[in-house]
């Protein structure tokens, strides 16, 4: 087999996999045509594998298969079965069992929320850091930053690895009652945080909020219904869970986002490497290719998200004042160098993250601080 031609597949099956995971995430229907145009033999694309190449992912659907993110994601399955890349997608209604099973070995790969992943690579997983990426100018800094072979070491945990990172998203603090308009009035509210990440508890006991154990599967129904006063989300999910009931006609969406929200494909390297032994050489060969199509991807996705944000009344939307994002901004910094000393974050991600922000933001104050 020639290499060109093992170039070629490498890189659509990991591109194949990485829109499975833009899918569990956003409107597949609008990415879809970026894959649905490759075709075995045409447009330099080579034949298909002479032999089935078999790859199993935990995939993680609220509605299960009936979703539609499940749907498209067997869209691209197919398209991945051109090439004779057998991909079983393992549909799951919960995060936690589908990343169980994942772990349990019951899946090549897993297409979850990098918050998630974070059991399986600190590294990656720590992107999400409170304040550690402001705005999609810098979160596609990053992740073209990320393709830089000498970073690879760093995303694996044996036998994990993160390989793929696509954006969700801004999440962005929604409160009930828009007179919660400081940290300061937000003490002693109810806050939802996922009842399995720890930093999040911490974050809100730091305000002096009351944080309130949640699941991606009822966090937005006890915002909806008054069990929680604030929850903080990306504007993905304000349709498909319905959070205008939350919001009713007092509350409010401040445009601050506090972190950018990503999903991730992890693979098992161990189960990988029975089947593709020089998966590594692989990766690096992906990497190289990768940077052609990552602003095309990028700029589709973003397009996606920048559309479900302006789909939300405007108003509900509240801008906060150039005093108080300062001050927020500086709250961030310190909890999130706490966080790093507990061990949330991986410190050699923070400081990555803020040599981007401080290429975009030169004038900071924290780029001649040294605490990260």
């Amino acid at each position: 087999m020639r290499r060109p031609f093992l170039l070629t597949l490498i890189r659509h099956f990991f591109q194949a996999l990485a829109l499975s995971i833009i899918c569990s995430v956003v409107h597949a229907s609008e990415l879809l045509p970026l894959a649905d145009g490759l075709n075995p033999n045409e447009n330099g694309l080579p034949p298909p594998l002479e032999k089935p190449f078999y790859v199993s992912v935990c995939f993680f659907d609220m509605q299960g298969k009936n979703g539609d993110f499940y749907s498209r994601a067997k869209d691209l399955a197919l398209i991945a079965r051109r090439w004779n890349v057998i991909t079983e997608i393992k549909v799951f209604t919960d995060e936690r069992v589908a990343a169980e099973n994942f772990k349990a070995g019951q899946c090549d790969a897993a297409a979850i929320s990098t918050m998630r992943a974070r059991q399986f690579n600190l590294f990656m997983g720590s992107i999400e850091a409170v304040g550690g990426i402001t705005n999609y100018d810098q979160l596609r800094l990053l992740l073209r930053t990320l393709l830089d072979p000498k970073l690879v070491p760093l995303t694996i945990t044996e036998p994990y690895q993160i390989v793929g990172m696509m954006p969700v998203g801004g999440v962005y603090v929604h409160v009930r009652d828009r007179a919660i308009n400081s940290i300061e009035k937000a003490a002693g509210k109810k806050v939802a945080v996922l009842d399995w990440d720890k930093s999040q508890a911490e974050i809100v006991h730091r305000i002096g909020a009351q944080p309130v154990a949640s699941d991606l599967s009822n966090f937005a129904g006890k915002f909806n219904n008054g069990q929680v006063d604030i929850l903080v989300a990306p504007a993905l999910v304000f349709r498909p869970f319905e959070l205008e009931r939350g919001l009713a006609e007092k509350g409010a969406i401040y445009r601050f986002p506090i972190t950018q929200m990503t999903a991730s494909l992890v693979i098992n390297r161990d189960r990988i490497k029975k089947k593709l032994p020089d998966l590594d050489e692989k990766l690096v060969q992906f990497r190289a290719i990768a940077s052609q199509f990552m602003d095309q991807m990028l700029t589709q996705v973003y397009a996606t998200i920048d559309k479900s944000e302006a789909d939300i009344p405007a108003k509900y939307w509240l801008n906060v004042n150039p005093e108080d994002e300062a001050h927020y901004w500086q709250l961030l910094r310190e909890a999130r160098i706490a966080m790093t000393q507990k061990g949330y974050y991986d410190p050699k991600m923070m400081s990555l993250l803020k040599r981007i922000r401080c290429k975009t933001k030169v004038e900071s104050a924290e780029c001649t601080q040294s605490e990260e």
